[in-house]
């Protein structure tokens, strides 16, 4: 899971709570896309620690959560259709009756 802080000190001071609690957590510039100063780009705190965990310390530290996207679920195959085997009479072969 993935944070965004726009203060280093908020993203630093997320990552030492979460070590200290034992989970894995590191931090890294961030580059959005159209930024052009270097000096704007957040701060992403990744870490293994559980969703509302992390969650809670976002929130804390007015940041938001980047939830990564997850592959949609594989459907099973579809048995295969029972189809006629010949065409539909739609009219009737006997025209008087």
């Amino acid at each position: 899971m993935r944070g965004i802080f726009f203060e280093e000190d908020d993203a630093q001071a997320v990552v030492a709570k979460l070590l200290r609690e034992g989970w894995e957590a590191s931090v890294q510039r961030e580059r959005l896309a159209g930024e052009d100063d270097d000096e704007d780009h957040p701060w992403a705190v990744l870490t293994d620690a559980p969703d509302i965990v992390f969650e809670v310390l976002v929130d804390q530290y007015d940041g938001w959560l980047d939830a990564e996207e997850q592959a949609p679920p594989v459907a099973q195959p579809l048995a295969p259709l029972d189809l006629p085997t010949g065409p539909k009479r739609i009219k009737r072969s006997d025209p008087g009756a």
